[in-house]
């Protein structure tokens, strides 16, 4: 088994220091599917294509996240869209009640890390 992961989905924002980042829903997907993950902290808006069409979001992962049952240690949101990040938590927390995701994940509302932007 690979180790351990602390995962980072943010389209923009810099990488915390011990994270991995993972700029979209798919990428993040593959992390899930292929490493064990100790944290993982969500952003909602994942921005948008080529053509202006908006990515998946951060709560198109969260309801995938539950329907695939994948499992991290510790979930928390670090995204500034209040709407996107209680429809992550209360997804996520519904999905647990009713057995769709592990009991034993502790899901925050909050940020572990500091929204960091480089402007770069």
């Amino acid at each position: 088994m690979s180790e351990s992961l602390n995962l980072y989905v943010d389209d923009l924002r810099d990488c915390p220091k011990g994270f991995v980042v993972a700029r979209t829903a798919d990428e993040a997907i593959h992390y899930l599917e292929t490493h064990p993950i100790n944290i993982l902290s969500l952003d909602h808006d994942l921005g948008e294509d080529k053509e202006g069409q908006l990515l998946p979001t951060g709560y198109d992962l969260v309801k995938i996240f539950c329907e695939k049952g994948y499992h991290a240690n510790k979930i928390y949101m670090h995204t500034d869209n209040g709407v996107g990040r209680e429809n992550m938590y209360q997804t996520l927390k519904g999905a647990q009640r009713r057995g769709f995701i592990s009991d034993d994940i502790e899901i925050y509302h909050y940020s572990i890390t500091e929204n960091k932007y480089s402007g770069d």
